[in-house]
């Protein structure tokens, strides 16, 4: 057994915890020292046959916290997990963003709770309709069911009972095309978490893109641990990016997250790239043993 002493930030911590984790090329038994500021952080290394790939849990604040960065203030985010509501990590998720096409998500969730999930619109299913809103991220599908249920109040009068505060959201169209829609993480993720468990739950879940594999994000977390768990809704404006959905964590069960960050000089790339990293690293999640 041997130490090593290094000075490193939050996020130089969790790469480094990842890859002591996932390197079986390293010693049978380490233990590595880390210093963020006055604090010591003692990182154990399994030896190889008991390694697995994953991030200490106890890093996840401080290194989502590290890819946000110096644009912290331009980033809302809130992680929960769907069977006891526990925190995960809360940045700004009662404060207002842009929420561009995670309106969608209002949408089709007050849809399901209006309309019979089996009934249908010119002649095509409810089913079809919030699958291709969701799936394709489709405008003039997304505005035609908002019309047919009845526009905004009746879409909040639906997710109210449905627990979800009213406050929370403001809705302008049914797409998200128009800027003055607004939305706080936390009503996103309340409306998520109730989706779970409401009339259309198995509509809603189909109906959201799958990382790596279907929809709008068919090429985004493609090859990496997120691909096929994450099913989520994605968001896109210019200077506004947004992923909300669910982690099929195969440790930590159902996780429910919504990721918004409106920074109008920042490229829609540089923002999408950190939405996935943070989404990459909560797929990566393992309890620090």
């Amino acid at each position: 057994m041997h130490q090593k002493k290094h000075r490193l930030t939050p996020l130089a911590i969790m790469t480094a915890a990842t890859f002591a984790w996932s390197n079986p090329a390293l010693a049978n038994e380490t233990v590595s020292t880390f210093y963020n500021g006055a604090d010591a952080i003692d990182i154990y290394v399994p030896p190889p046959e008991n390694q697995t790939n994953g991030v200490c849990a106890a890093f996840l604040e401080p290194g989502i916290n590290s890819i946000i960065g110096n644009y912290s203030n331009n980033w809302g985010i809130l992680v929960e997990s769907l069977s006891d509501g526990t925190v995960l990590y809360s940045h700004n998720a009662d404060r207002y963003f842009i929420p561009a096409s995670n309106t969608k998500l209002f949408t089709t969730a007050a849809a399901l709770q209006r309309l019979n999930p089996y009934g249908t619109i010119r002649s095509r299913s409810i089913g079809e309709w919030i699958t291709v809103t969701n799936q394709r991220s489709n405008n003039n599908y997304a505005e035609v069911l908002f019309r047919f249920i009845g526009g905004a109040k009746a879409a909040k009068t639906a997710l109210s009972q449905l627990g979800v505060n009213p406050n929370g959201y403001r809705l302008a169209d049914g797409s998200g095309l128009s800027r003055r829609n607004a939305a706080t993480p936390r009503a996103i993720v309340s409306t998520l978490k109730a989706m779970y468990h409401a009339q259309g739950k198995d509509i809603f879940l189909a109906s959201l893109p799958v990382a790596g594999m279907s929809g709008t994000l068919r090429e985004r977390m493609r090859y990496t641990p997120a691909q096929g768990m994450v099913h989520a809704k994605t968001g896109t404006l210019k200077g506004v990016r947004a992923l909300s959905g669910y982690v099929e964590h195969p440790r930590y069960g159902t996780l429910v997250f919504s990721i918004i960050g409106n920074h109008p000089r920042l490229s829609g790339k540089v923002l999408s790239k950190t939405i996935d990293d943070i989404v990459v690293q909560l797929s990566m999640l393992m309890p620090c043993e």
